[in-house]
């Protein structure tokens, strides 16, 4: 039996001339951008992509190469996401006073890597997604999939499910669609993660167990707005060979709860201000 070229693109078949393709190398990249769709931020292997857009998997594989030196994408393990290069491109994250929750909260969260000599993250939601506004490294860090202005499944992070327990709709709504494992750890059953965030809603601590990424652990809390909702999370992580995240969950909550009234008292006199 005769094997299709690895060179020709989808629809070809062994024996037959294969149809050229015309688009260009631009529009043949921007067909690979767009062909991640919803799984931007959770990372799509070659062989998908390349059937998504339409490609060889040697020309997705190249243009791949280029997209990723330019930051447009970058690695996710095996597979690739959306890269620096497009967030920092794509539109500020929409909510209010947001200024006002990073300017309010960055010292909290400063007095938090005091506290532990670890990373530490501070992150709204946006969509189901978390957005981290700010992060600082630990002496002891390892590398992690959190930037400043990246975006991570809000489900399998420390500071997601802090923010995700008290809002019931939107837990409903990511378990009703694909929870992609991004580790042997991550939880990707429905009812284990609803469970999982009735806890987190009991103890107002969540952690993250290696759920992005192996070796990397985290305790995490909510900081909340007046109306008692979160508007925000801060995390603490380390390695998990080194690091007790239940071991910081005490400050976390103490000084969350700070963070919490800090915000409050900031909002309030934002607003008298118009």
């Amino acid at each position: 039996m005769t094997t299709p070229s690895s060179s020709a693109e989808p629809g070809a078949t062994a024996g037959t001339p294969r149809s050229r393709d015309s688009r260009t190398a631009v529009d043949k990249a921007l067909a690979l951008l767009s062909a991640f769709g919803n799984d931007a931020s959770v990372g799509v292997g070659v062989s998908e992509l390349a059937r998504r857009a339409e490609l060889s998997k040697s020309t997705s594989f190249r243009l791949l190469g280029m997209l990723e030196r330019n930051g447009a994408v970058e690695r996710a393990g095996s597979n690739y996401r959306l890269g620096p290069l497009l967030h920092q491109l794509a539109s500020p994250i929409v909510m209010p006073e947001i200024d006002l929750v990073r300017d309010t909260l960055t010292p909290f969260l400063a007095h938090l890597y005091e506290r532990s000599r670890q990373t530490v993250h501070l992150a709204v939601l946006e969509g189901t997604n978390v957005v981290y506004l700010n992060k600082l490294h630990g002496l002891q860090s390892i590398p992690t999939p959190s930037r400043i202005g990246g975006r991570i499944p809000a489900y399998c992070t420390g500071v997601g499910k802090a923010m995700l327990a008290f809002d019931p709709e939107l837990t409903e709504r990511i378990v009703g669609g694909e929870l992609t494992r991004w580790t042997p750890h991550t939880i990707t059953d429905p009812d284990r993660l609803r469970a999982e965030l009735a806890r987190v809603r009991a103890d107002g601590i969540a952690y993250d167990r290696e759920e992005v990424r192996q070796g990397l652990v985290c305790v995490a809390a909510p900081v909340r707005g007046p109306n008692g909702r979160p508007v925000a999370a801060m995390s603490v992580s380390g390695p998990a060979n080194s690091f007790n995240p239940r071991s910081q969950a005490p400050a976390m909550r103490a000084i969350c709860a700070e963070a919490s009234r800090a915000y409050a008292a900031r909002l309030r006199m934002y607003r008298r201000r118009g």
